[in-house]
């Protein structure tokens, strides 16, 4: 027996828990308990993997690089930089680079600043890993009050705790109130020796000029889709992922210049591929594109006036995910392509353009005439606005495309004025005159040679009143146009009847002015006689009168009938003057001084 002086009795082994019967609380299984999760390493995007740490990586950039290199090197490094382009072509980046440039102090710590930061120090390590001290990075698009550049402004006080140099970093910098700029200035302009200021921004016509006067100013340009194809194949070569060249150019194409849209592209298409090689078809079907070989062969068919093999087309494209709208805009961008190869024969042998824009593109702008190019741009590209507001954006796109196949055969006005002024027979110009000329949506038709205009004299009143305007007499001018009827004119007296809100010297201010440039005494008469229209008005009626016989006429109706919708915008006569009147030969000598 063991007693409480003995040794203590042998462990028993436990029974093991006996096993329920019957279902569980949580059904007829009971829960297994999972394993410690593994902790591995997040993963990177691209973007971030491969931000530029040097001058170097920056691709597209050179004259801002080869700027900052020089202001290193001879020590002329400026206080403010304003950093300004689309997203993603590196303007925090650079940011970041400047700091780390301005900041180095090299592997044995006895370095300054250089365009060639070590990467090594703890400056360089602490910027790169986003968590230096002396680095302040702010976002003006939550922060835009004064309150937080108050904050900056009293952050600059302070030396460096760390760095060299405190280096401010603005993002989104046209986010900031005016209020907010306007407490920036001072310290902007004159700010302690040990602070750097870097804004970025993609609305540079949004920071006011104060603020752009006092930074050096870099505008970061696209990134050409040659520039960023490579780029991306080497980054896929360090991936150990294959893609095809031409899926590679696909990816530059749609990231329209910016290197970190095109690497998200590229990121999501490694991540999407089931098989050893990513092909362009993969990553049209990706980004719900249309393959460029289909866009050739839309543009064939439009301009071949076939629209049941363009409608075949976008349905396969439309079967296959890409939206028409966007088809619409790579038609669109494959015109302007054609248009420049027209206009600049050079381009066909620049590397700048892809194979395809050169060889298929160069033989549409052989085929096609600037005009045809032209009538279809301005079609296609109200049509992209109309698909952009559509209910039913394939319905819209489809709409287009026939339209354009329609007006494919049908001759440009160009062509239509030149058909019809050989097979009509000359006709008299318009109210018996010669020189009248009919504007309609940018035709412009003459019908007989102008005759030469009068000179200027003082032979009626409308020559005195083109006198007051070339005086820069604007308000009197305005008014005898407007607010006087004339009741006679027998220089160097004038009998006006004034409407009453002419001013009340105006006769007064008119005789002293024609007085002053003729050198002779002018007597301005007021009447109550009714007299003539105002000069505003006699020249509406002749306005009126010459669209009504501009519309009369064979060649103007021939062309509105040709081109249903059309309209007679502006009627133009060589013959009258300034004020829409005809000028009508002199009745009387000129005035002359009493002693001439």
């Amino acid at each position: 027996m063991s007693g409480l002086f003995q040794d203590d009795p042998v462990e028993q082994e436990e029974p093991p828990p006996p096993t329920p019967e019957g279902p569980g609380l949580f059904g007829d299984s009971l829960p297994v308990a999972l394993p410690e999760p593994i902790h591995t390493t997040p993963y990177r995007v691209l973007a971030r993997k491969y931000r530029p740490t040097t001058f170097d990586d920056l691709i597209g950039q050179e004259a801002m690089v080869r700027t900052l290199r020089n202001a290193f090197a001879v020590g002329r490094v400026a206080h403010a930089f304003m950093l300004t382009g689309v997203r993603g072509v590196g303007k925090t980046t650079t940011a970041r680079i400047i700091a780390r440039a301005l900041n180095c102090v090299g592997p044995d710590g006895t370095g300054g600043p250089t365009a060639d930061p070590c990467g090594v120090c703890a400056n360089c390590v602490g910027i790169l890993a986003d968590r230096h001290p002396d680095v302040i990075e702010m976002d003006a698009a939550s922060r835009t009050g004064v309150d937080d550049m108050r904050e900056v402004i009293e952050a600059t006080r302070f030396r460096p705790m760390q760095a060299r140099t405190k280096v401010f970093v603005i993002d989104e910098v046209h986010m900031l109130s005016r209020n907010a700029f306007n407490a920036l200035l001072k310290t902007l302009e004159e700010p302690p020796p040990h602070v750097k200021f870097v804004f970025a921004t993609t609305e540079i016509r949004k920071v006011p000029i104060t603020v752009l006067s006092r930074c050096q100013r870099f505008d970061l340009r696209r990134v050409r889709i040659a520039e960023l194809s490579g780029l991306f194949a080497r980054i896929a070569a360090k991936e150990n992922v294959t893609i095809e060249p031409a899926a590679l150019e696909q990816i530059a194409r749609s990231a329209d210049g910016s290197v970190r849209d095109g690497l998200s592209m590229l990121d999501q298409a490694i991540a999407q591929a089931d098989a050893t090689m990513i092909t362009a078809t993969q990553v049209i079907d990706m980004l719900g594109l249309a393959d460029r070989e289909v866009v050739f062969e839309l543009m064939d068919a439009v301009m071949a006036g076939k629209p049941t093999a363009a409608l075949a087309i976008t349905d396969k494209a439309y079967e296959r995910g890409a939206d028409l709208g966007t088809l619409l805009q790579d038609l669109l961008d494959l015109l302007h392509t054609v248009t420049r190869l027209k206009s600049i024969p050079g381009l066909r042998d620049s590397h700048d353009l892809p194979e395809a824009e050169r060889t298929r593109g160069a033989a549409f702008a052989d085929r096609l005439t600037v005009p045809i190019l032209s009538r279809a741009w301005q079609m296609l590209l109200k049509g992209v606005g109309e698909v952009e507001t559509a209910p039913d954006r394939r319905a819209a796109a489809e709409m287009v495309l026939i339209r354009l196949c329609h007006v494919a055969d049908l001759p440009t006005p160009g062509d239509l004025v030149r058909r019809l002024t050989s097979a009509a027979p000359p006709s008299p110009a318009p109210d018996g005159g010669g020189g009248m000329r009919a504007v309609a949506n940018g035709v412009t038709m003459i019908a007989a040679e102008p005759a030469p205009a009068a000179g200027l004299r003082l032979n009626s009143f409308r020559d005195i009143v083109a006198l007051v305007g070339e005086q820069k007499q604007a308000l009197l001018h305005a008014h005898l146009l407007h607010s006087v009827h004339l009741v006679r004119f027998a220089p160097p007296v004038i009998e006006l009847r004034p409407q009453p809100e002419a001013p009340k010297d105006l006769s007064s201010r008119l005789a002293a002015l024609l007085s002053d440039l003729t050198g002779a005494r002018w007597t301005i008469a007021v009447s109550r006689e009714t007299g003539e229209p105002t000069i505003a008005e006699q020249g509406n009626a002749a306005d009126s009168a010459r669209r009504t016989a501009a519309a009369d006429h064979p060649l103007v109706q021939a062309i509105l009938a040709a081109f249903p919708g059309a309209r007679i915008d502006t009627v133009h006569d060589k013959t009258a003057d300034a004020y829409g009147l005809p000028v009508a030969p002199p009745d009387m000598p000129a005035f002359a001084p009493p002693d001439a």
